[in-house]
């Protein structure tokens, strides 16, 4: 009896060890890095979809049409999208840090405009060089992502409609041509004020996820033992 109560003490420290470590370790690996992003970028590439939230047909669509942009006018777009940004980094601070990787050299990323969005919170960071802001103005790489980008994601979350609105306006933008704003379709009456979940909601849903977790893994490690340990009683 003494021997069995103790295998089942040292399962149950075994277990509350692996409860405790088990969202220490699962924590990096859910969220992006700069390191986890590609150190550098080849030339011909324009959309970086870590999240997979670009369907194939469209991601063609945009890299042919920011590939002409290019050609053209020398002014570069690429769109970035990841999921989870790493703890104490904001979504513009990773936009900003990722093209100053991508490009190191000042003159280069001079004509480089990457947008970054995080799709687990819907926030969108935008880094302009200062050859391309001379025509994409602070308030419309503003405009682009608060507004042409974010109002398809508040109605449902549509990604592929976003990149694409968003890569029609810069390519105009860009190429000299008079801004033509966010699509007149969009309904007015979206609240654009909000477009994603703040702290203390994300932490909250982490907090339920994590509760959950824990209790299945209870669930699983101490109904075994128990029934182990109830059938050692009767037995002896």
């Amino acid at each position: 009896m003494s021997k069995s109560f103790g295998w089942l003490r040292q399962l149950v420290c075994f277990a509350a060890i692996v409860l405790f470590t088990l969202p220490l370790l699962a924590t990096p690996a859910l969220a992006t890095s700069l390191y986890s992003m590609p150190q550098t970028l080849k030339s011909d590439t324009w959309v970086v979809d870590e999240a997979s939230q670009i369907s194939r047909i469209n991601e063609g669509k945009i890299s042919s049409a920011l590939s002409q942009l290019a050609k053209e006018t020398g002014n570069e777009v690429r769109f970035v999208t990841i999921h989870r940004l790493d703890y104490g980094e904001t979504i513009q601070s990773f936009a900003d840090k990722l093209a100053a990787q991508w490009f190191p050299d000042p003159e280069v990323r001079s004509t480089q405009t990457v947008v970054v969005l995080d799709d687990v919170t819907n926030n969108i960071g935008i880094s302009v060089g200062d050859a391309s802001a001379d025509t994409l103005t602070a308030d419309i790489a503003q405009s682009v992502i608060g507004e042409t980008m974010k109002v398809p994601l508040l109605k449902g979350n549509q990604y592929n409609l976003a990149f694409n609105d968003a890569t029609e306006r810069l390519v105009a933008v860009l190429s000299g041509e008079a801004d033509p704003g966010p699509p007149a379709a969009y309904d007015d009456t979206v609240d654009t004020e909000r477009t994603f979940a703040t702290a203390e909601e994300t932490e909250a849903t982490r907090g339920s996820s994590t509760t959950v977790v824990i209790v299945l893994l209870i669930a699983a490690t101490v109904i075994p033992m128990a029934t182990y340990y109830w059938y050692v009683s009767v037995g002896g």
